[in-house]
């Protein structure tokens, strides 16, 4: 297709404007073909421009109907004799100061939205994705000891977050936020050993933000019945929850309670829960006290003490089914419905757990 087309099919990913199918296979296309991949990215990132710079022109219009109402004159003759130099530096370059303040008003939106400021909804909405660099050093001694047939751990890649199986036989569910853009993707468990891993399907809108990842390491051969099911009904406010995930270079409990039905300024596609999470804990699962996967853990509010959010495991279920049949065509993906957790106290719930939860560690140029 030529370039034109090519946008207008952009245009209709984006607008939300695609059949299901057709989304399905656009989205084997943006992960196979990167030229395509960075085209949906500048148009999303061109677009969103756009709509500040209309935004921008209509606040600009409202300030001077606001100044057009501002009678300068009588308000010199009732509180000074001679206008003073503002007054009349208003009054001869208004024009001129109005240009320049929305010039630099736009910049500083241009800059906060390339540095990934705006993109979290606002300042007080954080993903989790956690940068490697900062642990790079504690890191080095156990790389060492890992076997290189699983891949060698020597760049320990930009980002992480953690992901958890979804199927016995390689299929890993995650943030979106947290591969995006990935040059390559690896998966490490608290044995030490890690696969290399594809993404094969992925939500991006900020309401869903789910990725599913395929191992495709050569040494892998499967997991073994997973311990846990996938809850579809409404966890009750109150409960006790509890996520485990990669905050540091090792797994990390988080317990606590899940606070509110709704996620952040109401979204009805997330829970509020109060646990401590922090970056690096993108994707880990979040259960409930009996063990079942009830969702997954995307982001905190910052200005809040204690208040995460996860995606709710519906969604989770709803992007597997839309996962497109030509991707799994080799290796079925089938999601568990036995839950062996139950029983278990915590500290068993986590021995067993622990082995189907890794470290995801993303590589970016």
């Amino acid at each position: 297709m030529n370039d034109n087309q090519l946008l207008e099919v952009i245009e209709k990913y984006l607008n939300g404007e695609m059949t299901k199918d057709e989304r399905g296979r656009f989205e084997i296309l943006r992960n196979e073909n990167a030229d395509i991949n960075d085209k949906v990215t500048e148009h999303k990132h061109f677009t969103n421009l756009i709509k500040q710079y209309g935004e921008r022109l209509e606040l600009e219009k409202r300030l001077d109907a606001i100044h057009d109402e501002i009678d300068v004159e009588s308000l010199e003759d009732e509180l000074m004799v001679q206008p003073s130099g503002i007054v009349r530096l208003w009054r001869n370059h208004h024009s001129k100061i109005s240009v320049a303040a929305s010039i630099a008003i736009f910049a500083v939106l241009c800059t906060l939205f390339f540095t990934g400021y705006l993109s979290n909804r606002d300042a007080n909405y954080l993903r989790l994705a956690g940068d490697i660099k900062r642990i790079e050093n504690t890191l080095k001694p156990k790389r060492n000891g890992i076997n290189p047939s699983h891949g060698s751990m020597d760049n320990p890649g930009n980002f992480r977050g953690t992901g958890f199986v979804i199927s016995s036989n390689g299929y890993i569910a995650t943030d979106y936020h947290l591969i995006k853009d990935a040059d390559s993707v690896y998966i490490q468990g608290t044995d030490g050993k890690s696969y290399r891993a594809k993404v094969i399907y992925s939500d991006p809108q900020p309401d869903v933000d789910i990725a599913v990842l395929e191992i495709v390491d050569p040494s892998f051969k499967t997991f073994g019945p997973l311990p846990y099911a996938f809850k579809k009904a409404e966890t009750d406010i109150g409960e006790t929850v509890f996520t485990i995930g990669y905050p540091r270079e090792t797994v990390v409990l988080g317990p606590g309670f899940l606070t509110a039905s709704t996620g952040y300024q109401g979204d009805s596609t997330m829970y509020q829960v109060s646990i401590p999470v922090n970056p690096g804990n993108s994707g880990g699962p979040l259960l409930d006290n009996r063990g079942n996967i009830i969702g997954i853990i995307n982001a905190k509010q910052t200005n809040l003490e204690g208040a995460g959010f996860a995606v709710k495991s519906s969604s989770l279920l709803k992007v597997i089914q839309d996962i497109p049949s030509d991707s799994l065509k080799d290796k079925p993906l089938n999601v568990n419905s036995k839950n062996v957790l139950a029983t278990l106290n915590r500290v068993q719930q986590i021995k067993k757990l622990q082995n189907y939860v890794f470290m995801v560690k993303v590589y970016k140029q």
